[in-house]
């Protein structure tokens, strides 16, 4: 099979598709990956790097989408990347389709076949390629709210860590999966107070038996969310509803009642966010202030610290890539019942119902599709 690897487009947005190591693996199973030039020298990956792995250099992303059969992305595709998709192309990437109806429109429009890696399952239920990138977002929430609140970024000034004599910061965070929980590792590390919210009491027991008195827990109320984000200098959104929308859980009313200069970090954005004044940033403008505070809502936190991330990311989708290059996409997710649940879209029609749901459109039976 042909793989392409585009460079990335999003705004300071230096992750890869795959690493030199990756495409390693897929040419020793035959197959041809192409990757555009220049696409992972930011984070030290240089073109003669995947050239010495096997891989052929493109001039630009136009040859890659022309000849290749999968697309390996870490980004949803842009407008200028729909436009390049063709129906019997398959893509793979990150694609968060209920918070963004023009890119379903257009992944429809396009008739290719479209497989999210944050809808991927495992055997445990989990979401074994979103979490990567849940760790890595969860730990920079920390460290880029410690930012924020700092008075020269619009924050009140305040040291989660404190000092002597002096509280440390309170952190809520909203949510308890791999996000919450990497976020609140980093928070208990800096000595901040911490607080875990989340609507499932066995996970809550976990998060407790993980980190005793260190944090403090709370069951999901509105009552609960008011009163914990209220007194909270940094809040940390980490809601997750696979391949839904995020609830809005902080609503204005609670942000106007926070201290100014307090700081939101909401995590959930790339599925619209938790918080009802949070909207999409990016690494150029991280921040504005609603409210008097201050909102971190950029949807590619992990861009950041693309090397690590792309890393990590590598190492997760390996596996899946090779499967759907060396069985073809139908055979593939026809045997591993996990990747079926990746599909999102197929030749014109939603295939996911999470997102079929959020955007009020018709959904059509994965399982109709492999059998067919």
């Amino acid at each position: 099979m042909k793989i392409g690897v585009p460079k990335e487009i999003k705004t300071h947005e230096y992750r890869v598709g795959l690493t030199p190591a990756g495409v390693r693996e897929l040419v020793a199973h035959g197959h041809r990956v192409l990757v555009q030039e220049g696409a992972a020298m930011a984070i030290g990956f240089s073109d003669d790097a995947y050239r010495a792995a096997g891989a052929t250099i493109a001039s630009d992303a136009a040859a890659v989408f022309a000849e290749t059969d999968l697309i390996v992305k870490v980004k949803e595709p842009l407008a200028p990347e729909i436009a390049r998709l063709r129906a019997d192309q398959v893509l793979f990437t990150y694609l968060h389709l209920a918070a963004d109806r023009e890119q379903t429109v257009g992944l429809m429009k396009s008739g290719a076949t479209c497989i999210a890696y944050e809808t991927v399952t495992d055997a445990q239920g989990a979401l074994p390629l979103l979490a990567p990138m849940s760790e890595v977002a969860g730990r920079m929430s920390i460290q880029v709210g410690a930012h924020c609140l700092e008075r020269e970024q619009g924050g009140a000034g305040v040291l989660l860590g404190g000092v002597p004599g002096v509280p440390s910061g309170r952190v809520v965070v909203i949510g308890g999966g791999v996000s919450g929980t990497n976020a609140a590792r980093m928070a208990v590390g800096i000595s901040a107070t911490v607080t875990v919210i989340d609507k499932s009491l066995p996970r809550l027991r976990e998060v407790e038996q993980q980190f005793g008195t260190q944090i403090h827990t709370l069951f999901s109320t509105a009552a609960a969310i008011e009163a914990a984000v209220t007194e909270a200098d940094l809040v940390i959104g980490a809601v997750l509803v696979p391949g839904a929308a995020a609830p809005k859980l902080v609503t204005r009313e609670m942000i106007r009642r926070m201290r100014p200069g307090s700081v939101i970090v909401d995590i959930a954005i790339d599925q619209g966010g938790c918080c009802e004044t949070s909207r999409p940033t990016t690494h150029a403008q991280p921040t504005y202030v609603e409210e008097g505070v201050v909102h971190y809502c950029v949807t590619n936190m992990p861009g950041a610290v693309a090397r690590t991330s792309t890393i990590a990311l590598g190492n997760a989708t390996l596996p899946f890539v090779l499967a759907l290059a060396d069985k073809g996409w139908k055979a593939a997710i026809k045997a591993d019942p996990h990747l079926l649940a990746g599909l999102n879209v197929h030749a014109g029609d939603i295939t996911c119902p999470a997102v079929a749901e959020a955007l009020a459109l018709p959904c059509r039976s994965s399982a109709e599709i492999i059998r067919g």
